[in-house]
């Protein structure tokens, strides 16, 4: 006995292409309105336009009349410290190369090419932009870490949505549990806000910087969610087409 799966509808047809074409417009929509605010930021900082924003907040991060001091318990300073090294260049290489070797580990080989383009994407923007812009580090306030290149966009605030969005992603793909892909989602997010928040709480970054930084990082980490879920999809799609139903077994006669 042989079983036949039913064709594929027009009907079958038209409804796949509607939703993936409808889901790919979405999300080239959100990636656009990304990539629009990082670039109105960055316009806004060449122009000199944000100084009075940026200033503001930097100064309301620190104690009146002692201005080497951030506000807060000692400890939140230590924290800021540990939490800012999470966005750094040695804490993220180590993250993407472990990812990718695990990815490659596992056979899922355009998904680990995806992921180390799209960081190698970011770092290349990244390092673009603060050679065009050339922004200075902030003076108003005593640095609390150590900074080497242009202020704006923060590498951090950049890198670290790129790294761990795309990376949470992958791993959410494979998820069927939803509330586990909540939670991943979850903490890349609450690890992305928290390295930003630190850069400008140690006064080594403008806020601007850092606004610019996630703008630019999510948009990157956005395409290559995009790129992976139409090249790359972890769930194994059936044998049948979408739109098929199984044929049950008919008996003999």
């Amino acid at each position: 006995m042989t079983t036949d799966a039913q064709p594929w509808s027009a009907k079958a047809w038209a409804i796949h292409l509607v939703r993936t074409e409808l889901r790919l417009l979405i999300g080239l929509t959100v990636v656009s309105v990304f990539l629009w605010a990082f670039l109105h930021t960055m316009g806004e900082v060449r122009e000199g336009d944000t100084y009075r924003f940026d200033r503001s907040i930097l100064l309301a991060l620190r104690r009146q009349g002692d201005l080497a001091v951030p506000i807060g318990p000692r400890w939140l300073q230590e924290t800021a410290r540990d939490v800012t090294a999470l966005g750094g260049v040695t804490i993220l290489a180590l993250v993407v190369v472990v990812s990718i070797a695990l990815l490659v580990l596992h056979r899922r080989r355009i998904q680990a090419l995806i992921f180390g383009a799209a960081v190698l994407l970011g770092q290349t923007l990244a390092e673009l932009t603060k050679h065009l812009v050339g922004r200075n580090r902030p003076d108003l306030v005593p640095h609390l870490d150590l900074v080497y290149s242009s202020s704006f966009p923060s590498g951090h605030s950049a890198m670290s949505p790129i790294v761990y969005f795309t990376l949470a992603g992958i791993l959410a793909a494979g998820e069927p549990n939803r509330g586990a892909k909540t939670l991943l989602l979850g903490v890349a997010a609450a690890l992305v806000l928290c390295v930003g928040a630190s850069r400008v709480y140690l006064g080594v970054h403008w806020p601007t910087d850092v606004l610019g930084g996630w703008a630019m990082g999510t948009a990157v980490a956005l395409l290559a969610t995009l790129v992976l879920h139409r090249f790359a999809p972890h769930r194994s799609r059936r044998a049948g087409r979408p739109g098929e139903t199984p044929v049950a077994p008919q008996p003999k006669a």
